[in-house]
């Protein structure tokens, strides 16, 4: 499949309500004519924001999607760092903001169901939701980088399961772009300097702090040699504070071995996974092969249980070369991986 040249983008705002009250917002993205296919909503990590699917490359996949005629909606759930920060969890991505997203998009564009691609805890907070059945109107969920089955490297274990720990009391948040502004207190900015004496891999302090805060690697969530230098730097601006709450909730779901909620949400089953999914939506799994914040075995499991359950009606595919967000701001992610996700879509 070709991926069509960018055309020029209109975005606008459409702010939509959490179940708990939380403010939150969708960015609807078009071109310069009206879709002809249904709505496909995007939905960003821990960190980041909506646009971190909008890398300055050729083609990213907002370009293609749109170019290809889909209707195309950017979730900014409570994680994005366009929002005030604040001490998130699964759980209440899971029960207050996806579910109302979609409803949003669905009561938006009147399509009685749309399809997501969701990334890394976008992607897990989505997949809890809709294997509790707590997501209608969804028939095809491309999910990257890890949905069920949290599974990092031993190192990224370490970190979890210790430093997290000793830093929780001090440190209510872990935020990348110190590499860029940096903090003035001493603990922070000791970390900072930690951090840049042990990842000489490159000079962006911005990229060694994500390396550091989300996996085990040099770097951890994409491969240099992935990125333009355009979009390496760009990356400078696109990470921000991440809670020690989630950090804790990951803890105990990489000890488990499956997401595990905390039980504090009312919604959630105790043991999601003890279950069939709750949900008709397709899952298309994708893992990068050289992905060092969760590692391919990840998707591999969470492939083994839907497939256990419907077998033959999801699908999983291995990326080699590709790590955790090179998948889609990758310079050569539009000839190598979008195809395959507008292939997908598609079928």
């Amino acid at each position: 499949m070709t991926v069509h040249a960018p055309v020029e983008l209109t975005t606008e705002i459409v702010p939509f309500t959490a179940a708990d009250g939380m403010p939150l917002n969708l960015h609807h993205v078009t071109g310069p004519r009206p879709p002809d296919r249904g709505p496909v909503l995007l939905v960003h990590g821990a960190g980041v924001r909506a646009d971190v699917f909008r890398a300055p490359e050729a083609v990213n996949i907002v370009d293609a999607l749109v170019a290809e005629g889909w209707d195309v909606w950017l979730e900014n759930w409570r994680a994005s760092i366009d929002l005030p920060p604040n001490s998130w969890d699964l759980d209440q991505a899971a029960v207050y903001d996806h579910p109302c997203a979609v409803r949003k998009v669905r009561e938006e564009t009147g399509a009685d169901s749309i399809k997501a691609i969701v990334h890394c805890q976008g992607s897990s907070s989505f997949a809890l939701s809709a294997v509790s059945g707590l997501i209608d109107g969804v028939d095809t969920i491309i999910s990257n980088a890890m949905s069920l089955h949290p599974v990092i490297p031993k190192f990224a274990r370490f970190k979890i399961g210790y430093v997290v720990p000793l830093l929780a009391d001090a440190i209510p948040f872990v935020d990348p772009h110190w590499g860029q502004q940096l903090p003035t207190d001493r603990l922070r900015r000791l970390m900072v300097d930690t951090v840049d004496l042990t990842h000489r891999e490159c000079a962006n302090r911005v990229c060694k702090m994500v390396s550091f805060t989300y996996g085990s690697g040099r770097p951890a969530l994409w491969s240099h040699d992935n990125l333009s230098a355009q979009t390496h730097d760009w990356l400078r601006t696109e990470f921000g504070p991440v809670p020690m709450t989630f950090f804790k909730q990951m803890a105990r779901s990489v000890s488990r071995g499956r997401i595990v909620p905390l039980n504090v949400v009312r919604g959630l089953p105790a043991d999601p996974l003890a279950q069939p999914p709750q949900t008709d939506a397709r899952f298309v799994l994708l893992a990068g092969l050289d992905n060092l914040c969760f590692l391919p075995e990840s998707q591999r499991r969470t492939f083994a249980y839907l497939d256990g359950h419907r077998p033959g009606f999801h699908a999983l595919h291995l990326l080699p070369g590709y790590g955790h967000l090179d998948v889609f701001m990758g310079r050569y992610a539009a000839r190598d991986t979008i195809p395959r996700i507008l292939s997908e879509l598609a079928a």
